[in-house]
């Protein structure tokens, strides 16, 4: 493992990267435990509170973990999917929150991404994937449920369809896009959106699945994208109007 000393990015962040390639490459196996700080500062020549600060970063990304006592130290973690969604949904709310993509790319991003889970939901949904696809679109035909609910609600219903896909690396994949992108969509349309129509979409989408329709499906998910797209272009075309006399 070796950092170029005269590269500018940060050296922690070089000492991170290098020890995350030897994971990566199966040099460092699960469990391994890593040199001491005092070792890994010898081999990298550099301090002691510069390898801390590469060891923070490896641990923020999951990738080792670190324990006390005479047995303790650093050692390579073993990452599971249920851990990483936290990482994903985080990463997917920055780049939507800091406007690094337009809400017609994520829209379009997260649509196509859940509609590829709609031919192995349709043939690997459990009875517990569309009892809890029913009991959200129960909910969200509650009287009086708040905004907030609702949206929570939606985020539900669609984990539950990716869920039935049964495939842990799609779950992870679309964590971002389900309980990041969802939730920021809800909030731009939630003014203009019609409840029922909803609701009915969504009925639409937990029939087929029952009925183990792929392509019903993957319908349902074009016909709620369109609705997506079409509230969000009012919602921004009515800014707009407003914009000049603000």
């Amino acid at each position: 493992m070796k950092i170029d000393p005269n590269n500018a990015t940060d050296l922690s962040a070089q000492i991170a990267k290098a020890i995350r390639d030897e994971i990566i490459a199966g040099r460092l196996i699960v469990d391994q435990r890593l040199p001491s700080e005092a070792e890994l500062a010898e081999q990298f020549d550099v301090s002691r509170s510069t390898v801390r600060e590469a060891l923070k970063r490896l641990a923020a990304q999951s990738l080792i973990r670190t324990q006390r006592g005479a047995t303790g130290g650093a050692f390579v973690n073993r990452i599971s999917f249920e851990e990483a969604y936290a990482q994903q949904i985080t990463t997917s709310t920055l780049l939507l929150s800091m406007n690094a993509v337009s809400f017609e790319t994520a829209c379009e991003a997260r649509f196509a991404l859940e509609r590829s889970c709609a031919a192995l939901c349709a043939r690997r949904r459990s009875a517990a994937h569309l009892a809890a696809m029913r009991a959200e679109i129960h909910r969200q035909a509650q009287p009086g449920l708040t905004d907030e609910a609702f949206c929570a609600s939606d985020v539900s219903f669609h984990r539950a369809l990716v869920d039935g896909a049964a495939n842990p690396v799609l779950s992870y994949q679309l964590a971002g896009a389900v309980e990041a992108m969802q939730p920021l969509m809800n909030m731009i349309t939630f003014t203009a959106r019609d409840r029922a129509r909803i609701i009915a979409l969504h009925d639409r989408i937990a029939n087929a699945a029952e009925a183990q329709e792929g392509a019903g499906i993957a319908a349902g998910l074009t016909a709620l994208e369109e609705e997506t797209q079409s509230l969000a272009a009012g919602v921004f075309a009515a800014r707009a109007a407003r914009s000049p006399q603000e």
